[in-house]
């Protein structure tokens, strides 16, 4: 169970979307979870990957520099 405060105007915006839609403020407040955590994880993911790329003396080109 995780419980969250939540701005005035966030709680709103949830709450009309939800009332417009049929479906529950808590369904949409996981949606979001999902959202960002997936992209938090790609990004993170993808950092640290470059980062031990670049530490283990490996160069990057840019994309004009592969295609020169």
């Amino acid at each position: 169970m995780l419980a969250l405060r939540l701005k005035p105007e966030l709680e709103k915006r949830l709450t009309t979307l939800a009332e417009k839609t049929g479906r529950t403020k808590t369904f949409y407040a996981v949606k979001a979870i999902e959202q960002q955590l997936d992209d938090m994880e790609d990004y993170y993911l993808a950092e640290q990957a470059y980062n031990e790329w670049v530490a283990e003396g490996k160069k990057t080109y840019s994309l004009d520099e592969v295609f020169s």
